[in-house]
């Protein structure tokens, strides 16, 4: 199938907004030893997050912040392991098949402001842009068309070529892509990590581009 995009805009971002409600910080500072956290101010609310956390070894405080947001997903020895993981930024690699990216990286960016660098700092790129015909818009159909911009020394073009190309089935793009939204009628936003996609990695705002889709051989 063939599509017309336009780029509309891509930024690189730390962190997303509202990430973090209050609640989320109340709660947190209860976990981390903080006693009536819900009688302090709202706006003091963050600072006392940190310092609370800056009382704990990274890989502590990285385990009882995995515990509070993943507990459902991950089990004991997966929070434990991905807590001395997230210090050695071997999330991105190691993790990739875990669809849970957005809350890995706001947990990663909680980390790297509480202990002031010390946790490696996390990006994402968000990507605006215009499609035609706006039919069967997919994480997997997005990450082909954008193959046809995207600079030759991107990760996702040397890691999964054949998958781009249709050759093999492209099962990795709904973890790559950790949001694909509309926003109109012809318009989305793509979140993914940086680590996938840099905003210098693009070569054309506007352009078509011809996919293709795996087909299993029928016996």
């Amino acid at each position: 199938m063939t599509y017309h995009i336009i780029i509309n805009s891509v930024k690189t971002v730390e962190e997303f907004k509202e990430a973090w409600t209050n609640a989320d910080y109340i709660e947190l500072l209860e976990r981390f030893g903080f006693p009536d956290a819900q009688n302090s101010k709202p706006e003091e609310l963050q600072e006392l997050l940190f310092m609370a956390i800056s009382d704990y070894e990274g890989h502590e405080a990285a385990a009882i912040l995995l515990d509070y947001k993943l507990s459902a997903h991950l089990n004991e020895g997966q929070i434990d392991q991905m807590s001395h993981d997230m210090l050695l930024d071997k999330i991105s690699e190691e993790y990739s098949d875990i669809s849970l990216h957005h809350q890995l990286f706001n947990i990663n960016q909680l980390l790297h402001k509480a202990y002031n660098g010390t946790f490696p700092s996390a990006k994402a790129t968000i990507i605006e842009f215009e499609i035609t015909p706006n039919q069967d818009i997919t994480k997997e159909a997005i990450l082909k068309i954008l193959d046809q911009t995207l600079a030759n020394n991107n990760v996702i073009k040397r890691l999964y070529a054949d998958q781009l190309a249709g050759k093999e089935a492209f099962d990795e793009a709904k973890d790559i892509v950790w949001e694909l939204k509309s926003t109109g009628d012809n318009s989305y936003i793509m979140t993914t990590s940086e680590y996938w996609i840099s905003r210098d990695e693009f070569k054309d705002a506007e352009f078509d581009a011809t996919i293709a889709f795996f087909e299993e051989d029928e016996d």
